[in-house]
């Protein structure tokens, strides 16, 4: 099975906007390692709006 395209970019995106990754140093990330980085930005971001509502949300 592979992995949904439209996520994979989603991902890709949102890890490449917050931290200036390019996109071989995103996609050399296996897949939970890059939803893990996805989930760290978000709390962050989230930490610092002092908002409740999800930076990134998985879908």
């Amino acid at each position: 099975m592979l992995y949904p395209q439209e996520q994979l970019y989603q991902e890709m995106t949102f890890l490449s906007y917050y931290l200036h990754w390019s996109h071989r140093e995103v996609m050399a990330l296996d897949h939970l390692e890059r939803r893990r980085w996805c989930r760290e930005v978000s709390a962050v971001n989230q930490k610092l709006s002092g908002s409740e509502q999800k930076s990134f949300e998985f879908r």
